[in-house]
């Protein structure tokens, strides 16, 4: 990312007026780039930033850090970062007195709408409560959960959740939020909770290539991997639960960072049991741009995660002609079903074994077929992801909505 930083321009005293021709947000999230650990919503966002249309003016704040370290990024905090038309301020949590610049200047701005990247989040709850409050001036919210309003998000630290979620949800009714679900799947969840919110649907953007990369052949014995943060939700401890019962000879690659370092220690010892003619290894974590070519390389994604607002990860591995072995919990299922892997309804050991096993028995030009299956189904759905991104589309209905609004008055008036 080439970063420099950028000058302030505005005067001090009342909020700063927006461009006319200008949507003005303020985009807030735990985590940004350069780091990587913490999944898919950093490349959605990153996206983000890149396909806003000319008329939309981002002004972003986030960590100085990466998730799980406490390294802060060289060179980018305290100051303004420009990336692109966007401009980033990287927080320097142990030093608050540092943010006097930050907090004058966002005060000083009127923003047409503020854009969260959680729900619980510090970064999500402190911005809402200064605009409830009258300290930021924000005529709109817009709340993207990232899936944690899924069953299975929920019940992590679910007593806490369950004892917050009472103050908090009238805090947000009050402050009229809008919401950002990237399927129906998560609609329905974000009503269960908050109904008679308004929701804006449009799937999480992502920056790939229209055409998938070429199979290529991965040699006599099945090459499957695992790519994705170690933690409870993603669920690695299925798919070596299913390695103990696999037949077959494989290879099995393990991918990403540690997230939950007890978790990882129940992998360890499934990993002990798992037979002979299965080689596991774990890996270690790959950059963003590592990404697509390792997928390459191996004939399978095993993946039975336990719930994804999106799956960003799951469009990385099609895009290398890599089939995708998942569960039900993902927006992914016609698209999978339609040649680019398998869905699994109840993803057990014995049907992640089964499946592995079909793999890992297939001759290799079979798991070459499969694997052009999987870039072609790639390639139909990225040639019908051409929707305008979350921002241009809010901006959009608020337009709308502002031109039905000014000609009822205007037929009122006469």
């Amino acid at each position: 990312m080439k970063v420099r930083e950028g000058r302030l321009g505005s005067s001090l005293g009342r909020p700063r007026a927006a461009d006319p021709k200008s949507f003005q947000i303020l985009l807030t999230c735990e985590y940004f780039e350069p780091g990587f650990r913490a999944g898919g919503p950093v490349r959605s966002i990153a996206q983000l930033l890149e396909s806003s249309s000319p008329e939309v003016q981002i002004t972003m704040v986030t960590r100085n850090h990466d998730l799980g370290s406490k390294e802060p990024y060289v060179g980018l905090s305290g100051h303004w970062v420009q990336r692109g038309r966007a401009r980033i301020w990287y927080i320097e949590p142990r030093r608050p007195w540092r943010w006097r610049r930050l907090t004058s200047e966002l005060r000083r701005t009127q923003f047409d709408l503020l854009y969260v990247n959680s729900l619980w989040a510090p970064s999500s709850l402190i911005p809402i409560v200064a605009a409830r409050l009258g300290l930021l001036h924000v005529q709109r919210i817009l709340v993207a959960p990232r899936g944690e309003l899924g069953s299975n998000a929920l019940s992590t630290k679910a007593t806490k959740k369950r004892l917050f979620l009472p103050p908090w949800r009238a805090v947000l009714k009050r402050s009229n939020v809008s919401w950002h679900a990237t399927n129906h799947h998560e609609a329905d969840a974000i009503r269960r909770l908050f109904p008679g919110g308004a929701i804006e649907i449009r799937q999480n953007d992502v920056a790939l290539p229209p055409d998938p990369l070429p199979p290529e052949a991965s040699g006599e014995t099945a090459r499957l991997v695992f790519l994705g943060r170690v933690s409870p939700i993603k669920n690695l401890t299925g798919v070596l639960e299913g390695l103990t019962q696999v037949i077959h000879p494989l290879i099995f690659d393990i991918y990403g960072p540690i997230e939950d370092v007890a978790y990882w220690q129940e992998c360890h010892k499934l990993m002990r049991l798992v037979p002979a003619n299965v080689s596991v290894t774990y890996r270690g974590e790959l950059t963003p741009s590592e990404v697509r070519p390792t997928f390459a390389r191996y004939d399978a994604f095993v993946f039975p995660t336990r719930g994804e607002n999106f799956g960003h990860v799951i469009a990385e591995s099609l895009s290398a002609s890599c089939p995708v072995i998942c569960s039900d919990q993902t927006p992914w299922n016609a698209v999978l079903r339609s040649g680019g892997g398998v869905v699994l309804t109840e993803p057990t050991a014995a049907a992640l074994a089964r499946e592995i096993d079909l793999v890992a028995a297939a001759p290799a030009m079979h798991r070459l077929h499969a694997r052009a299956a999987a870039g072609a189904a790639y390639q139909r759905w990225r040639a019908g992801a051409t929707q305008p991104n979350i921002f241009d589309q809010f901006r959009q209905a608020g337009r709308a909505t502002g031109a039905r609004d000014q000609a009822e008055a205007e037929t009122q008036d006469a």
